[in-house]
């Protein structure tokens, strides 16, 4: 999952930019992890230590108050009442990615991506996106290759994969929903050729940054199963001590990747 965390702090400085350039610092005096960062690790939390997941979102939550949640994830953190609110935005993928390392069937990541996504992200796309993100992350890291990832994720969820990153670029704006990003993420890594440019072409579509990097990322972690040794020490520089702790027992129990220099 380090792979969507990386690819969240990279794209945080530049997630309200509309960059539409693959030439940019991986790296600023802006870089942070934002919600995206915290969420994962609180969902690897309940992966990692059989907690419930909306308690377990509200905890990390108010103990990293100024993350940047959506307004709609702020009103329910602040809220007594703990019930889903119905969302389709794109929080529940960008969250998803340990599900898709810890679990060894198809069938076992679809079902918890939608128990991770269902306290707050109830709505049928929101539940759709976590899955898709997931599924994509499982089956990369099992073996398969991009033409039965995108075959998969276009049966299964019904996403549009037959565009190029250079017809969606011109015209992609911000969009926070699933439905509008999930796909975006899934090809910005189907056209990569390693983990850095997975990145830099989810930054490059000029949308919800952090996020798209995010999503992006976690499947090129799965799929080339190696990360540039400067950019996961920079990134680890950038996480909390806390954060790091859940981490590095998440990556110790479910297996770690070669990180390369």
């Amino acid at each position: 999952m380090l792979g969507a965390i990386v690819g969240d702090i990279i794209g945080s400085s530049y997630e309200f930019e509309g960059l539409k350039s693959m030439t940019f610092p991986l790296f600023t005096s802006a870089s942070r992890f934002t919600d995206d960062t915290v969420l994962t690790v609180a969902v690897a939390d309940c992966i990692l230590h059989n907690r419930d997941y909306a308690k377990t979102f509200k905890e990390y939550g108010q103990r990293y108050p100024d993350a940047g949640y959506g307004g709609m994830f702020g009103s329910w953190l602040r809220s007594a009442d703990s019930k889903p609110y119905n969302s389709y935005g794109n929080g529940s993928a960008m969250r998803v990615s340990p599900v898709g390392f810890a679990f060894n069937t198809i069938d076992d990541v679809l079902r918890e991506a939608e128990r991770s996504a269902s306290p707050t992200h109830n709505h049928p796309e929101g539940i759709k996106g976590a899955q898709a993100i997931a599924s994509a992350i499982f089956l990369a890291r099992t073996g398969n290759g991009k033409k039965e990832i995108r075959a998969f994720i276009e049966k299964r969820f019904k996403y549009d994969l037959s565009r190029t990153l250079d017809e969606i670029r011109p015209n992609y704006r911000f969009d926070e929903t699933c439905q509008g990003s999930v796909p975006e993420a899934i090809l910005a890594f189907l056209e990569s050729t390693d983990y850095e440019d997975a990145i830099r072409k989810a930054v490059s579509l000029g949308g919800d940054a952090d996020t798209l990097a995010c999503m992006a990322g976690g499947i090129a972690e799965a799929f080339y199963k190696k990360m540039p040794l400067n950019i996961v020490r920079r990134a680890k520089q950038i996480l909390g001590k806390e954060l790091l702790v859940v981490i590095d027992e998440f990556n110790s129990r479910y297996g770690k990747f070669v990180i390369r220099t």
